[in-house]
């Protein structure tokens, strides 16, 4: 057993940690990414050992990329400071940007099309291109433009 995960490790390792490098932008969230999925490779190894190469290379990427997805869902909870601020370009009304809470963001962006909250939070607070997110979502990156640019208008009618 040892020894298959070790072969399965060294074909992989170099090709995951780029490709998760191109998710989080990050080389450390990119390692841990890796390690965490080939934990759950240890862990199913009876289910996975006689899968074919190919067919363990795509467990381990959709494993690797449901990981992904969950880290984001976990972040989801940041406040919306800096950048989203200069986007959004609200002048001032009865709150300013800084005075709603962690909260009332995510009731707000809760508010918005789940498709529009989604891309608002993977630009904003992960950081990610349109290109990015593009190829998380299957959308092409003009759509996440005009998705973006929706999701801006609509928060400024709310604040």
């Amino acid at each position: 057993m040892n020894q298959d995960i070790t072969t399965l490790y060294d074909q992989l390792h170099t090709e995951l940690i780029k490709w998760c490098c191109l998710m989080t932008q990050s080389p450390d969230n990119a390692e841990e990414l890796v390690q965490e999925g080939f934990l759950r490779v240890i862990e199913h190894w009876p289910e996975i050992k006689d899968l074919s190469f190919p067919q363990q290379r795509a467990w381990l990427y959709q494993t690797i990329k449901h990981l992904f997805i969950d880290s984001l869902r976990k972040n989801k909870r940041e406040y919306l400071t800096g950048e989203v601020q200069d986007v959004l370009s609200v002048s001032s009304q009865d709150k300013s940007i800084d005075d709603y809470t962690e909260k009332e963001w995510m009731e707000l962006i809760n508010s918005l099309p789940p498709i529009e909250g989604k891309i608002l939070v993977l630009r904003y607070l992960e950081g990610f291109t349109s290109n990015q997110i593009s190829t998380f979502l299957h959308i092409p990156a003009g759509t996440v433009r005009s998705k973006l640019h929706d999701a801006r208008k609509h928060l400024r009618e709310r604040l």
